[in-house]
C-alpha cells in the first residue's frame, strides 16, 4: 500500500530522497510519558510492601500509570513513523498526522537559500535543523531535528540545480533550419522568421515535458506555443 505522500505527487515526479526527524525527536517528546511509566513503576515497587485497602488504590495507580505511559509513547512514536519529508525533481515535500494529514511544499524554483543549524551532539548523532527559504507569503519552511539535514540540503540544492539546468536548455528553433533555401528575393515580407514545422514540432514536445514536469507555468507553455506557431 503507497504512502500517504506517494500519492501527492503528479505525473513525471521522482522521488530523490525521502526522510523523517531523527528519532531523537519522538524520544525527547515522550519524556513525560516515560516519566509517568517509571512513575508506576516505582509505586508498583512500593506497594509490593502494603496489604489492604492502600495496596488496592496504590493498584489502580499503577494500572492507569503504565496504560497511559504505553499508550502516550506509542502515539508520539506512531506519528513520528508517519511523517514524510520528501525531495523530488520539482519540490520539497512535508507530510505529517497519522489520520489527519498535513502536507506543504515548496517548489524547487521557488527556493532562495536554506539555512542549516547543529549543535555538538547533532553533528554527533547526525540531526539538526534546517531552515528553507522561498520566495512564497510563508517565506521559511521549517525543518526540526532532521535526519541527516547536510545529505537533505545537498539533494535539495542538487534537484534544484538540475530543474534550472533544464529550463536554461530548452532549445529556441532557428530562425531558418540549415537545409532551407532562401527566400527569393521577390518573395512577399512577412513579417517575421520562418521556421521549419519540424523544429517547431520538436520544441513545443520539450516545453510540454516541462510543463508536465512543473518546471514552467501552463501559462508561459501557452504563449511560448503561440510564439512558435506564429513563426511558422
Amino acid at each position: 500500500m503507497p504512502r500517504y505522500a506517494d500519492t501527492l505527487l503528479s505525473q513525471g515526479e521522482v522521488v530523490a530522497l525521502r526522510t523523517r526527524q531523527h528519532w531523537i525527536a519522538p524520544l525527547v517528546e515522550a519524556r513525560y510519558p516515560i516519566l509517568v511509566f517509571i512513575a508506576a513503576i516505582v509505586v508498583f515497587v512500593i506497594n509490593s510492601g502494603w496489604s489492604g485497602p492502600i495496596h488496592d488504590a496504590l493498584g489502580v495507580v499503577e494500572l492507569v500509570g503504565v496504560v497511559v505511559g504505553v499508550l502516550w509513547t506509542g502515539m508520539i512514536f506512531w506519528r513520528w513513523s508517519a511523517e514524510d519529508y520528501i525531495v523530488t525533481n520539482r519540490r520539497v515535500l512535508k507530510v505529517e498526522g497519522i489520520l489527519n494529514k498535513h502536507s506543504a511544499d515548496s517548489s524547487l524554483e521557488k527556493i532562495n537559500d536554506a539555512v542549516l543549524d547543529q549543535s555538538v551532539l547533532g553533528r554527533m548523532f547526525g540531526y539538526g535543523d534546517l531552515d528553507i527559504l522561498t520566495a512564497n507569503e510563508d517565506s521559511v519552511d521549517r525543518y526540526r531535528t532532521l535526519h541527516d539535514p547536510t545529505g537533505f540540503k545537498k539533494t535539495m540544492l542538487d534537484q534544484k540545480n538540475n530543474l534550472e539546468m533544464d529550463m536554461r536548455h530548452v532549445p529556441t528553433p532557428p530562425l531558418r533550419s540549415p537545409d532551407q533555401a532562401p527566400l527569393a528575393s521577390s518573395a512577399p515580407a512577412t513579417g517575421g522568421a520562418v521556421t521549419s514545422s519540424d523544429d517547431v514540432t520538436a520544441t513545443l514536445s520539450r516545453l510540454a515535458d516541462l510543463r508536465d514536469r512543473g518546471a514552467i507555468t501552463a501559462q508561459d507553455y501557452e504563449a511560448k506555443k503561440a510564439d512558435l506557431l506564429g513563426r511558422l
